[in-house]
């Protein structure tokens, strides 16, 4: 987010306390692999807009924009081609996130999916889908970056533990309440960051950085925070309400590769429209 948001949520929202959840306790029986194939199974359902192909529990919940809608609306009214994903497993929450790109229709989209798994069933799943109407969104420009960068699985020397990565995250939120955390935040060079669509290195700068339109002002309670985190891919995906209770739902996703941040991916929605302001500066 740029500096220019901080400006409006101050203005607009309340700043409730906010605290950081407790360290996942591992989930008995859920795998890496068991997490792909049931991830794997949700974005063929998707593509074929049938909700009965995914392993569903009884009372599998939907949630879509934050609001809990029957399933079979919303996104899955119909087929919706997969143009571009990447997944991410938590084997200690027993949950997945998955990046989606969808640009092949007139109504583009870029989702940010969470599957809790229970019993080896979809018990929950949640989508931050984001379109035109939302933060910078761009999802041909989305596409275009976002799938020409190396996610690949880290070799083990150069992963981050689970806490490291929570706190890494924990510290760049701390950013928007307090700048003085910035020097927390283990920024490292090259990194580039896609905010809806925005990249931070059009240019093609050989060292770019990640701190390009990051806010100085401070104050912006960064609320309800919870954390996915998958270690083989050094990545931590973090969801919150940016601004407060009544704030805009939010994904940033992290990547440390060596203890520093290599990537950033941001979905951010606005529910009730968003404050017109200019993207990131490079």
């Amino acid at each position: 987010m740029i500096r220019a948001i901080t400006v409006f949520l101050l203005l607009c929202l309340a700043a409730p306390a906010w605290a950081e959840p407790a360290l996942a306790v591992a989930a008995p029986g859920c795998s890496r692999e068991s997490l792909k194939q049931i991830t794997d199974t949700y974005l063929d359902a998707l593509r074929k807009g049938d909700p009965s192909l995914m392993p569903l529990a009884p009372q599998a919940k939907y949630i879509e924009r934050r609001q809990a809608i029957p399933l079979g609306q919303g996104l899955w009214q119909k087929p919706l081609a997969v143009d571009f994903s990447r997944s991410f497993f938590d084997t200690e929450t027993c949950e997945s996130y998955t990046e989606i790109i969808h640009t092949s229709s007139d109504h583009p989209w870029v989702i940010g999916t969470t599957l809790k798994i229970a019993g080896g069933k979809i018990a929950e799943i949640e989508n931050l889908a984001s379109d035109k109407r939302d933060w910078l969104c761009d999802a041909q420009n989305y596409l275009k970056y976002s799938s020409t960068e190396k996610w690949d699985i880290l070799p083990p020397e150069k992963r981050s533990d689970r806490r490291t990565l929570i706190k890494v995250a924990g510290d760049y939120f701390d950013i928007f309440q307090d700048y003085s955390a910035f020097d927390k935040v283990p920024w490292g060079i090259p990194c580039v960051r896609i905010e809806g669509g925005a990249y931070t290195n059009e240019k093609n700068d050989p060292n770019p950085s990640c701190t390009a339109g990051v806010p100085k002002g401070g104050g912006v309670p960064m609320t309800n925070r919870r954390y996915l985190v998958d270690l083989e891919m050094g990545t931590v995906i973090g969801q919150l309400d940016f601004g407060g209770e009544k704030g805009l739902p939010d994904a940033h996703m992290f990547r440390l590769e060596n203890g520093k941040l290599r990537y950033v991916h941001v979905i951010t929605l606005c529910p009730n429209g968003c404050p017109v302001i200019p993207p990131p500066k490079q």
